[in-house]
């Protein structure tokens, strides 16, 4: 949201691509998110908490916790935030592969007419033609379900083709903190990959600790290639009152790191 917010102050337009949208949309009164409750220890954790920084005040505006209960029935994924962010010159470009998920989404964004294209395909694939885009300024978020050790690899190399290709993008990658190997590794090749750009940011949020037999996601991390230069100072505010609020049994913990030439 913040990496939009500073993309929509200058009127170049410029282009969203999101390359695993997920379904679009999330109903939290029914379905998989009210069986699991698992909302109420994320989004549902700190939607009622005054005071708050701005940054977190434009987030919950932003996904519509206005209400009194203050959670929204349905809460947007990454590509309804963006379609509420963006501007009608700026354009989405979503990509989704699990079938259900797919027709969620393309339902999802139906009336969108040209400013959005969703296509069921790989995104890891499809972003190499998309790159760079017509606008020469884009937003690339990269969140894929790393439910398969190989997704750590095909995105480290899906990054060192897209800023080869489009060496001044924006690029999001959320990532897990889990036990698997790979998921420890990721940060260090991400950090490698950051020195060969003129800035990176990287930041972690952990809300549980660690279960007994070391399975479980404990938080998660975000690196950003070619950050807005605003964002390092923003969450600076913003990490340390999501810690405090958002602890299972203790503080969270958080880390938050960054490097601009």
């Amino acid at each position: 949201m913040l990496t939009l917010d500073y993309f929509n102050q200058k009127p170049a337009p410029y282009w969203y691509i999101d390359t695993h949208a997920g379904p679009g949309s999330y109903r939290l009164d029914q379905g998989p998110a009210a069986r699991t409750g698992e909302f109420e220890t994320g989004i549902g954790k700190i939607a009622g908490i005054k005071p708050r920084p701005k940054s977190v005040q434009r987030f919950l505006e932003s996904v519509g916790c206005l209400g009194k209960t203050g959670l929204p029935t349905s809460y947007p994924g990454s590509p309804d935030i963006a379609q509420r962010l963006l501007r009608d010159t700026d354009r989405l470009r979503l990509f989704e592969l699990h079938p259900t998920d797919f027709d969620a989404l393309d339902k999802h964004f139906a009336h969108a007419g040209r400013r959005a294209q969703v296509k069921k395909t790989d995104g890891f694939a499809a972003l190499k033609a998309l790159l760079p885009p017509p606008t020469r300024r884009a937003v690339v978020l990269i969140d894929p379900p790393y439910e398969v050790k190989q997704d750590y690899d095909t995105l480290i190399a899906t990054l060192e083709d897209g800023l080869k290709r489009f060496p001044t993008g924006c690029f999001l990658v959320w990532y897990p903190i889990i036990g698997r190997p790979e998921s420890r590794r990721l940060p260090k090749k991400l950090l490698k990959l950051g020195a060969s750009t003129q800035s990176w940011l990287h930041a972690t949020l952990e809300v549980a600790p660690p279960a007994a037999d070391g399975l479980g996601m404990t938080g998660s991390g975000m690196f950003v290639l070619n950050p807005p230069w605003t964002l390092a100072e923003q969450l600076a505010e913003t990490l340390p009152w999501l810690s405090q609020h958002m602890g299972a049994g203790a503080p969270a913990r958080y880390q938050l790191d960054s490097h601009s030439t």
